[in-house]
């Protein structure tokens, strides 16, 4: 008489061994002795800095009591400590003007080296960075995109330009320019990462 369920153990015996013999090598393979790291510490990451200053702390220019013709100068020193290129670029802004006394303020702008604020001694100009008036400066060049320049800082501090501005009241200047006060005019330089 045939016993069926041997047949069964038969075909079904081989299946528990064969995984009871993988697992065995596994554990084994998993308990070697041997092993091995490395590691890199020390990494951090640390941002770059844009950051400008001027030598000045007062107003480049408190002028009273001009009459036509009168002229004077002043010497400014802009300093980048940005370690990567960048654009430096100048503008202004002002209140409303009151009427057309400004008109009559003649402006030259030059950049250069050497100078420092309130002292134009060793100051060597480089190019003309504006020739017109006070109103024409403040109406015209408003923000970094209408601003004067860009003037390339090579990102290897420190990175400085100097700036002299000259005035002169014009000779022309109409009686109606007399006893007239100008409102407080900003000189401003920005610096972005030249692209």
């Amino acid at each position: 008489m045939a016993r069926p369920w041997l047949n069964v153990l038969a075909q079904v015996a081989p299946v528990p061994l064969g995984l009871l013999l993988s697992g065995a090598l596994v554990w084994g393979a998993t308990n070697a002795d041997w092993s091995g790291t490395t590691s890199n510490s020390g990494n951090k990451w640390t941002s770059s800095a844009l950051g400008l200053a001027n030598d000045s702390k007062v107003p480049m220019f408190r002028v009273d009591d001009i009459r036509p013709g009168d002229t004077g100068s002043n010497c400014i020193r802009i300093v980048s400590n940005a370690d990567f290129p960048t654009a430096l670029k100048l503008y202004s802004s002002s209140p409303n003007w009151p009427d057309d006394f400004q008109s009559f303020i003649n402006l030259k702008i030059e950049v250069g080296s050497g100078g420092t604020s309130g002292n134009c001694n060793g100051f060597t100009p480089h190019r003309s960075a504006f020739d017109g008036t006070l109103d024409q400066l403040i109406a015209l060049n408003t923000d970094f995109r209408t601003g004067l320049g860009p003037w390339t800082l090579p990102g290897k501090p420190p990175n400085s330009l100097s700036f002299r501005v000259a005035w002169q009241f014009s000779p022309s200047a109409p009686d109606s320019a007399q006893s007239v006060d100008t409102n407080e005019a900003s000189f401003i330089w920005e610096a972005r990462e030249h692209e």
